[in-house]
């Protein structure tokens, strides 16, 4: 008896420890009869009182029935430098809005799952510090919703870490590369003066620009209605709205983006292949479009 008691003990821990291992990709904060200027603006200051800080907002699709706002902190910003590989891309997080009759829907990326996507094994460096972060940011959500259903696909941390979408796609390491300048200054300057000029049909949503680093991170509005945010996302899913905007990083003197198969796959993890065939020029035209912005 006493060795079905411990065995018993040892499968329910194990369970336990799977499932704390799992995450799901993003919440369903909660619903709202708000109209959806005052949401927004209602989940910025939720956020800003607990300590973040908002980096921008816009309206993915060109569609007033949806809409992200993108925060961050102090602390995550230190540690997501602390990692060279590409690690700032994972300083800015998003809460999505999508208005569905009478109602919007309320829906932020869980931050964890982005960590262990993005920070891979040196996460566990960094776990508990980026796990504080993760709960302040749903602390800070719990003002405007108390539902946090998960909802867009679920992986285990592993999975995360070595993330990739199928058999021969590329992984958090395969970055895109779009441009090659003589400094950061000159790379700095280009993209700000293109994103300024709506270059390819997009918008500057944010920039974490750290010149101490040389690393910039620009978040950008893909407009084009042929090309942009308005063809795929009603394919691949617009409740998970809070995967946009896309992001170009400059470090040192090299602007990259991370590749639509291994990006677009991981915010949308329950994506079928046949699904995934819908949008098979999209990857490609996203990088089309961020390489405009570098020249």
């Amino acid at each position: 008896m006493k060795r079905l008691i411990l065995v018993f003990t040892i499968i329910c821990l194990t369970q336990i420890n799977l499932i704390a291992q799992n995450e799901s990709a993003y919440f369903l904060v909660g619903n709202t009869s708000d109209n959806m200027e005052d949401i927004i603006q209602s989940s910025k200051e939720a956020l800003t009182s607990s300590g973040f800080k908002i980096l921008g907002d816009y309206k993915p699709a060109n569609s007033s029935d949806l809409a992200v706002v993108c925060y961050t902190s102090s602390e995550l910003e230190k540690i997501a430098l602390s990692f060279e590989d590409r690690g700032a891309l994972a300083a800015a997080l998003k809460v999505g809005f999508k208005k569905e009759g009478d109602v919007i829907k309320v829906s932020m990326l869980n931050p964890m799952y982005l960590f262990y996507a993005y920070f891979i094994d040196g996460v566990d460096k960094q776990e508990e510090a980026l796990a504080k972060i993760s709960e302040e940011a749903k602390n800070a959500m719990k003002k405007i919703g108390s539902d946090f259903t998960p909802f867009g696909g679920t992986l285990e941390k592993k999975k995360l870490q070595k993330y990739h979408y199928k058999v021969m796609m590329p992984y958090f390491d395969d970055a895109d590369k779009l441009n090659e300048f003589s400094s950061f200054e000159e790379g700095l300057k280009t993209i700000q003066a293109n994103l300024e000029s709506g270059i390819g049909e997009t918008e500057k949503v944010y920039e974490l620009i750290y010149t101490d680093k040389e690393v910039a991170v620009f978040g950008v509005a893909l407009k084009s209605a042929e090309t942009g945010e308005s063809k795929f996302l009603p394919i691949v899913g617009d409740s998970q709205v809070a995967a946009m905007p896309y992001e170009i990083i400059l470090q040192g003197n090299t602007a990259t983006i991370l590749p639509g198969k291994y990006r677009i796959a991981l915010h949308w993890p329950e994506l079928t292949m046949g699904t995934f065939m819908k949008i098979m020029s999209t990857p490609g035209d996203i990088k089309d479009t961020m390489q405009e912005l570098t020249k």
